[in-house]
């Protein structure tokens, strides 16, 4: 990979993370922030969305999204745990597009792709190509000891 690329991948990452990081980290620091109006608007899947919604489920629901994005967010922007953080990314923007789709229409102005499939692409893509080793702390961090003791923390980062 060139300089070029690399440096590009890293902007995307880091870019990226910090879209993330900004939605999860607004939601935290909003105490009336839930996801009770997006889930209860389903259009799709609504029944497992509804359920989502249900009280006793809602803040564990609340905490995924207000932690998921953040954690998600700090993941890309340091460039550690990647593959591991983007691909949970990728579930939680599905999680994030089936509630607006009225298939094969997303309103507004959207017809099968919108922004959260982009955002689960490019978390794909991201994850994919280990973008954590390019200008992140992952190379550093996987050559730590504990790396070597604990192999599955390798194979997580890496």
């Amino acid at each position: 990979m060139t300089k070029n690329q690399k440096l590009a991948l890293f902007l995307l990452r880091v870019a990226t993370g910090w879209l993330m990081f900004y939605a999860g980290i607004t939601k935290i620091l909003d105490p009336n922030w839930t996801a009770v109006g997006y889930l209860k608007g389903a259009k799709t899947f609504a029944g497992l969305f509804q359920w989502f919604a249900q009280p006793e489920i809602l803040p564990f629901t609340n905490f995924v999204n207000e932690w998921g994005l953040t954690l998600l967010g700090i993941s890309l922007i340091l460039g550690i745990g990647v593959r591991f953080s983007a691909y949970l990314g990728v579930l939680l923007m599905m999680l994030y597009y089936f509630p607006v789709l009225q298939f094969p229409k997303i309103p507004p102005h959207s017809f099968i792709v919108d922004d959260h499939i982009i955002d689960a692409l490019v978390l794909l893509f991201l994850g994919a190509i280990r973008a954590g080793r390019y200008y992140g702390l992952e190379e550093w961090c996987a050559s730590l000891p504990i790396c070597s003791r604990y192999p599955v923390l390798k194979k997580l980062l890496g």
